[in-house]
């Protein structure tokens, strides 16, 4: 039997003519709670993974779209603690093969050196954008999400410290910059899309956010990701 993937699970982003900001909006989630203030503090997050509740991930796999073998991969959440908590993201280039031009957070493939997942989104957001280790902490682990290119990512939650700086590998990241984690965990900003083609039906979230005067498209994987995240801490 064929191990190929089905002609309607070609990636999204290699549809013809497909811009996700374009896909009309079925659906926001006003009417679930956001998460409150106080928990987004470091000492709650941290408490949060030390004694997390009982709960189960919205979004955990993607639909196929590569026949190759599961490989494992993780990505750093890195929550800046400033007084109003912010994530860092990344917007990859254009010319990647994958992804291009899309917001992604730091991480990457793992690598046969790398002791465990957090070392591989450290490693990974040190290469990608110059963040040092020893102004991150690692307090956390989220459910693995595998990718319809059949990676299986680990999301690796951590604390930055905000005086961090950065310095951009230009040959993958265009740019980076943070969105205020209380944005991302209400679900009045969580919007739901679907679209048809091939007679299959693909759905995903996207949560954009105004930067200043530029629209940063949050969507897919990452959007999945960050929605885990939110049923995490409001369970």
């Amino acid at each position: 039997m064929s191990t190929d993937p089905d002609p309607a699970e070609t990636p999204l982003s290699k549809l013809p003519n497909f811009d996700p900001r374009t896909v009309p909006v079925l659906g926001i989630d006003s009417h679930l709670p956001a998460v409150g203030a106080q928990a987004l503090a470091p000492l709650a997050l941290r408490q949060r993974f030390l004694a997390p509740p009982p709960w189960q991930p919205e979004i955990s796999i993607e639909r196929r779209f590569s026949s190759r073998a599961l490989s494992n991969a993780a990505v750093l959440v890195p929550v800046v603690m400033r007084e109003r908590p912010t994530v860092l993201l990344t917007e990859r280039t254009t010319h990647l093969s994958t992804h291009s031009g899309q917001v992604a957070f730091p991480g990457g493939r793992q690598d046969d050196t790398d002791a465990d997942a957090a070392h591989t989104a450290l490693r990974e957001a040190q290469e990608e954008i110059g963040l040092q280790p020893d102004l991150v902490e690692v307090i956390g682990e989220m459910p693995t999400y595998t990718t319809g290119s059949r990676f299986v990512v680990t999301p690796v939650v951590a604390l930055v410290r905000p005086d961090h700086r950065l310095a951009l590998n230009t040959f993958e990241v265009a740019d980076a910059f943070e969105v205020p984690l209380d944005f991302l965990m209400n679900p009045a900003h969580h919007r739901h899309h679907a679209l048809e083609w091939a007679g299959a039906r693909r759905e995903w979230f996207s949560m954009p956010y105004m930067d200043g005067s530029s629209e940063r498209f949050i969507w897919g994987a990452t959007a999945a990701m960050l929605r885990n995240f939110y049923r995490f801490l409001s369970a």
